[in-house]
């Protein structure tokens, strides 16, 4: 087994804890957009909780996709022809909730308002489906047959492990949104926020559990990250009912790596299962790129990855208080300016 592609197949799996660890939340805030903020004001706190990191977040999904593309062509090709249609409707979401943001205040009635809100709520929550989706799918498999092509028409990938994966994207989404509200803001907001992470913390865990408690059939000793990732979620949660919501986001966080180290362990060396034969599964070997492509991307990554660590350590760093209903101003209208 070559040592360069395991080493690939460990930097994508990080980058992938990174995109749902860090965009998880924004993603989480924008499904909670039309219901957990009663006022317009307190609507545009939860957008200024997330302004200033949401696109950084997302550098996390795009390196993730790109690495996927470069160090594992074969993974990348097999995946992404056989899930054209969800992978389509993410990105589809991905441009609503990217819209949605940046034209939300850019209209004064009240019908421009909620329609950009429910666009920000629909796109966040389809992101967060089919990312969930997509990766407990590559962990559990395809019916793939012995050239990696997917049999069985377009919507063979309807099966329970992308309802598990994208149920569960939803819900890891929603929840660690909700706790990083707390974190971030004040007064009512905060109040709700931490009231409702209380309520559906453990239920909305529920489908990342099924997944992660899966791997256990494929190695036993997976039980012990798993029991890891069970921990933290219980502590967790105890902790969001203390108010003490830094220690619940990042125990929080743990739940979440704990588990994919044990679902990704448990396909190793599987980069895409078969579930119609084992001997069909794509491995990291038969996936990889060239080593002189693998090595030459390592030396990138070495030297640009903790660049972009250090910038959003920093740009987190300068955003770092909390924002209350004070803090916003009252919406006004800018004069237009006509030149003859």
């Amino acid at each position: 087994m070559e040592i360069l592609a395991t080493i690939w197949f460990v930097l994508i799996v990080v980058l992938w804890m990174g995109y749902l660890f860090l965009d998880g939340f924004d993603l989480g805030v924008g499904m909670m957009m039309p219901f957990i903020s009663r006022s317009e004001r307190s609507k545009r706190v939860l957008l200024n909780s997330i302004g200033p990191v949401w696109e950084g977040n997302e550098v996390w999904l795009i390196t993730a996709a790109g690495a996927m593309f470069a160090a594992f062509p074969h993974w990348y090709a097999s995946l992404f022809s056989a899930l054209y249609i969800p992978l389509t409707i993410c990105l589809l979401a991905l441009i609503f909730r990217a819209v949605a943001i940046e034209y939300r205040g850019k209209g004064h009635s009240e019908r421009w308002k909620s329609f950009w809100t429910w666009a920000l709520a629909v796109g966040s929550a389809g992101t967060a489906f089919c990312i969930g989706a997509l990766l407990a799918l590559t962990t559990i498999g395809l019916p793939l047959n012995g050239h990696g092509d997917m049999v069985g028409g377009p919507f063979a990938w309807m099966s329970w492990p992308a309802l598990v994966g994208g149920l569960g994207g939803l819900g890891f989404s929603l929840a660690h949104g909700l706790i990083y509200l707390g974190l971030k803001t004040q007064g009512e907001v905060r109040a709700r926020s931490r009231h409702w992470a209380g309520r559906i913390m453990l239920p909305a865990a529920i489908p990342f559990l099924i997944w992660f408690a899966y791997s256990i059939t494929q190695r036993t000793w997976l039980v012990i990250p798993v029991l890891i990732a069970v921990a933290a979620l219980i502590v967790a949660f105890f902790a969001v009912r203390a108010g003490a919501e830094k220690r619940a986001f990042i125990l929080h966080g743990i739940f979440l790596i704990a588990g994919l180290v044990a679902v990704f362990a448990g396909a190793f060396p599987n980069v895409l299962p078969s579930t119609i034969d084992p001997a069909n599964s794509l491995t990291i070997d038969a996936a990889s790129s060239s080593d002189y492509t693998l090595n030459v991307m390592l030396i990138v990554t070495i030297v640009i990855l903790p660049i972009i660590i250090a910038y959003q350590i920093f740009s987190y760093r300068m955003f770092l208080g909390r924002i209350a209903e004070t803090h916003i101003p009252e919406a006004h209208r800018l004069p237009v300016a006509i030149h003859s």
